[in-house]
């Protein structure tokens, strides 16, 4: 059974009225960052004297990379804040590479911090290297404040731990996710020492005023997108599930009805991260984009089961009262720059593509969706597709694997084979990383310029 939710040439004027091309904000926040890291060295040369010996080299560079990891986790969270101009211009998926660079940067500056102020502390006592555990102890026990900080360090070492590739596979997505979480506990565990045992802010009043300024901006929009602007939301809407419909096997439609949906700003390519309050998945938040343009009525998400959450899905009620927070991400239509359009969906990274397939204005003929799945029985929403084509004079293509397995050919010399004219496309894509970095590659040969190409994973 499938369910059609479409919104027609009702939602392709009301996309048209939100096309406002803008460039991503990526390179001047990029810059700020930088300028920040700067202002932060130039605080530790300015305060600091001739160094004549080894101990002082030393207790020195422990001093700088504390004041760069307490610059970056400043920096860490304000990336988990998902502030709108950062999740809906930027995109969430770079936000996200952005969060984790800078988790490793932080832990590993950390990490050099303790050692190298250990060690330094234990050479000015007239001890070894080898005295170091012994000294750490000494200084957790007599320093104010560093006892919450060798807990916060213990907390970004695990979070650290659970985030390498291999563990952070092997772990629910769930227990992940928690886990992370205790980024917030130990930034602010960390933070009171960096203020009552740093020589820089001792020394230096207006440094001191600026951290916190820099950390209470970033708590302050933790608290207001995080906690207060959801409540808000959900508060508003009070979403519920009205039906759950399967589209193909392994692959669930759920309805989502609500009052005045439409306020909520959302954008056919955009997701939300989905709390459903049944047993069993209260704690649990997961983001699905949206499968059909937005109505004021209702919305729609489709999701393939590939782990516990999404398995549970299908055994959702009418009724179930729905928690979201979003709207994010920045594969909308405002990342249009060209007339003609290529949307590639993998797998299930054919619900956003659906949405833009339905709502993208253009011209019979402007808009093309390649669609790859394992068979032909994987084409979740192929009817809905194919109606949308015909309704539009859009083109449609499918790419599947042959009865012997074969994978098929998506490369730059099949793809300027039926569609000549690609160079002057733009294209939108989403589906696995692998999928997507093979594509992307084919189309750059194909002269696809970068700017073109849009995507955006949601895998965070």
């Amino acid at each position: 059974m499938t369910t059609t939710l479409a919104g027609g040439r009702a939602a392709r004027r009301q996309t048209m009225r939100r096309i406002r091309p803008r460039r991503s904000p990526a390179v001047p926040l990029l810059l700020a960052v930088w300028a920040g890291a700067v202002a932060v060295l130039w605080l530790w040369w300015h305060n600091t004297p001739s160094i004549a010996d080894d101990n002082g080299k030393i207790l020195n560079a422990g001093r700088i990379t504390g004041l760069l990891a307490g610059y970056l986790m400043a920096l860490v969270v304000l990336q988990m804040a998902r502030v709108p101009a950062l999740e809906r211009r930027v995109g969430s998926d770079r936000v996200a590479r952005w969060h984790a660079m800078s988790g490793r940067y932080t832990l590993c500056l950390v990490l050099a911090h303790v050692f190298l102020t250990m060690w330094g502390y234990a050479l000015q006592a007239g001890k070894s290297l080898g005295d170091i555990v012994q000294q750490t102890i000494d200084s957790i026990n007599q320093l104010p404040d560093m006892g919450k900080a060798a807990i916060g360090m213990a907390l970004f070492l695990l979070i650290g731990l659970t985030s390498i590739g291999p563990v952070r596979r092997r772990l629910p997505y769930d227990t992940w996710y928690h886990v992370h979480l205790l980024t917030y506990a130990a930034v602010f565990l960390t933070f009171w020492h960096q203020i009552t045992t740093g020589n820089d802010f001792a020394v230096e009043p207006t440094a001191k005023t600026f951290w916190y300024v820099l950390y209470g901006s970033v708590t302050a929009l933790v608290l207001w997108y995080r906690i207060l602007t959801p409540i808000r939301l959900n508060l508003r809407h009070r979403m519920r599930v009205e039906a759950v419909i399967e589209e193909t096997p392994g692959i669930v439609s759920v309805l989502i009805g609500g009052r005045k949906l439409h306020r909520m700003g959302a954008e056919a390519g955009q997701f939300f991260r989905w709390r459903f309050l049944a047993p069993g998945m209260r704690f649990s938040s997961h983001p699905y984009s949206l499968s059909a343009a937005p109505r004021p009525d209702m919305l729609r998400i489709t999701v393939k089961a590939i782990g516990d959450h999404s398995e549970r899905l299908r055994e959702l009620t009418p009724g179930t009262r729905v928690w979201a927070e979003g709207p994010y991400g920045a594969l909308t239509a405002q990342r249009r720059s060209a007339g003609k359009v290529l949307l590639v969906a993998g797998g299930v990274g054919i619900t956003p593509m659906r949405a833009l397939f339905e709502t993208l204005p253009g011209a019979a003929g402007d808009i093309t969706l390649l669609y790859r799945a394992n068979t032909t029985q994987d084409l979740a929403l192929w009817d809905e597709l194919a109606a949308i084509a015909k309704e539009r004079g859009a083109r449609l293509m499918y790419a599947v694997n042959s009865p012997e397995g074969e994978r098929p050919d998506i490369s730059a010399e099949n793809l300027q084979r039926k569609i000549p004219d690609i160079d002057r496309h733009d294209v939108f894509m989403c589906g696995p990383p692998g999928f997507a970095q093979s594509v992307f590659e084919a189309l750059r040969d194909a002269g696809v310029p970068a700017r073109r190409i849009h995507h955006e994973s949601f895998e965070m």
